[in-house]
């Protein structure tokens, strides 16, 4: 019988609560949180003693910890890529570490969990080293995620992806802002769109994206970028992807706006269900949302640019 692996991220104690609410995204059963900035108050409130044992008392109360669990069949170097990148977009300096688990064992053996799956009505999505499969009649997708995010197995990925689908137009120019392992603008231009940026504040996802396009023969056509997509990218766009987390969609899609088309379609995805009303609101105020799916506990919205917008 497989074992379910921990992951234990440390990240300063400040940043505790949004460092939850990120690795929930990636452990929808659940997770605890070690966190001992209040632990005389927590101890008397819950026991009514103030006799602690020596050694919580000698713990770092500058740090906290989240812990979380995946199941046997979850790919532990995905959900790690998918933790890093949603972390280091937000800010948080963390460390990631997987208990129970031999780094070797993680990085090597990941490929058990990735097989070819459809997504959508045209795409299937097919890791880079199987040579023989049935593409059913679908345009494959040829993907070596490595330690990047973005195998299209995870909800907000397939979500974005079948949105994407719907609303983007033969020829259209695409920007995907956080574009992990490049499979949104990849999957765009090998179903007709004209060209594809994809920017990357990690330069391991940036990397991997250039090699991604190269694999499916687009890299004449994409384009990655390191950086800060205000600051590294120019020119609109018809159709701009994000599947990011809930917190950079709503401080990002403050400057969305100037990279879109008039008529352009904004898809946002990778919002946690209780956060969707959240950032629906924070979002009106410069977009109009034209769709909104909700799947599995995660939200996808697809918006256009009010007129006002600028």
């Amino acid at each position: 019988m497989k074992n379910w692996t921990e992951i234990k991220i440390a990240v300063a104690a400040s940043e505790i609560d949004r460092a939850g609410d990120i690795a929930n995204m990636a452990a929808p059963g659940g997770i605890y949180i070690e966190d001992y900035r209040n632990l005389e108050q927590e101890v008397s409130d819950i026991a009514h003693i103030d006799l602690i044992d020596e050694e919580l008392l000698k713990k770092d109360r500058d740090k906290a910890f989240v812990h979380l669990y995946l199941e046997p069949d979850v790919s532990p170097a995905e959900a790690v890529a998918f933790l890093s990148e949603r972390l280091s977009s937000e800010g948080i300096e963390h460390s990631i570490e997987l208990l129970d688990c031999a780094e070797e064992d993680w990085r090597n053996n990941w490929k058990q969990y990735f097989t070819p799956r459809e997504v959508g009505k045209n795409l299937m999505i097919v890791p880079s080293w199987y040579e023989n499969y049935d593409t059913q009649g679908k345009t494959a997708l040829h993907i070596d995620p490595g330690l990047a995010f973005g195998t299209g197995s995870h909800e907000t990925t397939r979500l974005c992806l079948e949105m994407c689908e719907k609303y983007m137009k033969p020829g259209d120019k695409v920007l995907d802002v956080g574009c992990g392992s490049g499979i949104l603008g990849i999957a765009a231009l090998l179903t007709g769109a004209g060209s594809a940026t994809g920017v990357d504040i990690d330069e391991t996802a940036v990397r991997t994206a250039r090699e991604n396009a190269a694999l499916n023969g687009v890299d004449d056509r994409f384009t990655a970028v390191h950086g800060s997509f205000t600051e590294k990218v120019d020119g609109v766009f018809d159709l701009v992807l994000a599947n990011i987390v809930a917190d950079a969609i709503i401080f990002l899609s403050e400057g969305i706006p100037r990279f879109m088309k008039d008529d352009a379609v904004y898809i946002m995805s990778g919002i946690i269900d209780d956060r969707a009303e959240e950032v629906k609101a924070s979002v009106s105020r410069r977009f109009t949302i034209i769709e909104e799916h909700l799947d599995g506990g995660w939200a996808c919205f697809a918006a256009k640019k009010k007129p006002t917008a600028d």
